[in-house]
């Protein structure tokens, strides 16, 4: 049996942690302590995984001490505060958020493609964004054959992209619909999802194209190692 690791979560509560927890138990992943960091208001709650009962711990830096592996599933300012104390304290981190992705000293790794680049990371390990794994994957043995040098990529991402907070205005906004009532005011998006389609997600990044369009280019270029990937890209929320 593989020897067993410490494992943390930070951002535990979340939509992008609570998977966490489910693939760990899905892989049965070797866990020795794990131990779920989230924010002060939800530390001392409890959480079932696997039959036991783990309670939430504050995210701070100390919070990382005798960990293995820290897994990020916060957002970018609390990955930037927090996830190199996880690495001063002897943990490898592979995170979730767009902190690191596109710093040049840390890898930014999808298995199927680039898996190699792991082994120069200094204790910390980006996962790209959801979209450009889905597109660059089927992408990457066309690229081998005959070098893909431009990519035309539309996208219709749910509402769960937005983790938690999405799903719940979606839910809210379904449920006053059938109510016939007062559709509550946006907050997890730039408009009405409920029966909708909303053509952005993210800020206007560049020459109209907004943050999530240009995800796709940028980390495609440093995932396929390609620095004159062009990708005209068109993100839907659905």
């Amino acid at each position: 049996m593989a020897d067993k690791k410490n494992v943390a979560i930070l951002g535990a509560t979340g939509a992008v942690g609570t998977q966490m927890l489910q693939c760990l138990a899905e892989r049965d992943f070797p866990v020795g302590e794990l131990r779920l960091l989230a924010s002060a208001r939800s530390a001392g709650k409890k959480v079932e995984w696997c039959g036991r009962q783990i309670e939430l711990v504050e995210a701070t830096p100390e919070a990382f001490e005798g960990m293995d592996i820290v897994l990020g599933a916060a957002g970018d300012d609390v990955a930037k505060q927090l996830l190199p104390e996880a690495v001063r304290r002897g943990a490898t981190v592979v995170d979730n958020s767009h902190a690191f992705r596109l710093d040049e000293d840390v890898p930014l790794v999808i298995p199927e493609i680039n898996a190699e680049d792991v082994s120069w990371n200094h204790g910390l390990i980006a996962n790209p964004n959801c979209a450009t794994i889905i597109g660059l994957v089927p992408t990457w043995p066309l690229h081998k054959l005959g070098h893909v040098s431009r990519m035309v990529v539309s996208t219709y991402q749910a509402a769960s992209g937005a983790g938690a907070p999405g799903m719940a205005e979606l839910e809210a906004e379904i449920c006053a619909m059938g109510r016939g009532e007062k559709l509550p005011e946006p907050r997890a998006f730039a408009d009405q999802l409920a029966s909708n389609l909303i053509p952005q997600i993210g800020s206007e990044k560049f020459e109209g194209y907004t943050s999530e369009e240009m995800k796709m280019q940028n980390e495609g270029r440093k995932i396929m190692h390609e620095p004159g990937l062009r990708v005209n890209c068109t993100c839907v929320r659905v």
